[in-house]
């Protein structure tokens, strides 16, 4: 067990599937208070009902308050998971854009907003940033979710080096493939470039919680994922190069 989030009240937000009902199993499974949330009520009520916890259903941009009552008044770690994995090029239309950047980006600003007050002034919290490996990487054929989670990453990093002295923490997961709906969606880039190394959505949620014993901010399901991202910043011309290479072998397939 692990003892941080021992009673601990948890949000999830996106958890009526995939890696956030992971995460809502394994919180609730480590003996912690949880909250689910989806904006599909009935997937939320039945993750909850199995966990024996709270279901709050909605948007994740706006349920803090609720979520707050619903765990008795504090919110101890918060899981920004729900994410919209947006297809296309510059090209995609601006609702693409408007959608993507709203779930992806600011619903973590909104949250953080609403749940910083109340950890600055106990000296205490948890944010669980769900980014993507393509927040710190890219994804072939997905700008908004790629330039997105790119944000997503930012935000994390800029909570933890502002507030870590003030016992706000702070973990970015950053996967590679995972089995769920995301990565069905996601069409031939997904195949050719995330499905090969899939892994299940439970391994990630393994990780964050050897990433909390560890007390890390940046988790890596993949830990191959480490040196895809040192040789980007290392030579990025040649990282562009071996990406381009991907993105002509996925248009030939195609």
């Amino acid at each position: 067990m692990v003892e941080a989030v021992q009673g601990a009240g948890v949000v999830v937000t996106g958890a009526g599937g995939g890696i956030g009902a992971a995460l809502a199993r394994r919180f609730a499974g480590e003996g912690a208070r949880v909250v689910v949330n989806d904006l599909d009520a009935g997937k939320a009520k039945a993750v909850a009902a199995e966990i024996g916890g709270v279901a709050v259903p909605g948007d994740a941009s706006a349920i803090v308050d609720e979520a707050r009552d619903a765990l008795g008044g504090a919110v101890d770690v918060y899981c920004a998971n729900a994410g919209v994995a947006s297809g296309g090029s510059e090209a995609a239309g601006e609702d693409v854009w408007a959608l993507a950047w709203d779930v992806n980006v600011m619903a973590h600003v909104r949250a953080a907003h609403a749940l910083l007050p109340e950890w600055l002034e106990r000296g205490g919290g948890r944010f669980v940033s769900t980014v993507s490996a393509a927040g710190l990487l890219t994804m072939i054929g997905a700008a908004p979710y790629s330039v997105t989670k790119h944000g997503a990453y930012a935000f994390a990093e800029w909570l933890s080096l502002t507030y870590r002295h003030r016992g706000v923490k702070v973990h970015a997961i950053c996967p590679q493939g995972v089995r769920t709906d995301m990565l069905t969606g996601s069409g031939s880039a997904g195949d050719l470039v995330l499905a090969p190394t899939a892994i299940e959505p439970e391994a990630v949620a393994d990780a964050l919680f050897a990433g909390i014993e560890e007390d890390r901010f940046l988790v890596l399901p993949h830990p191959e994922v480490a040196g895809y991202y040192q040789a980007r910043a290392a030579d990025p011309d040649r990282w562009l190069g071996s990406m381009n290479h991907l993105q002509r072998k996925w248009e030939a397939a195609r």
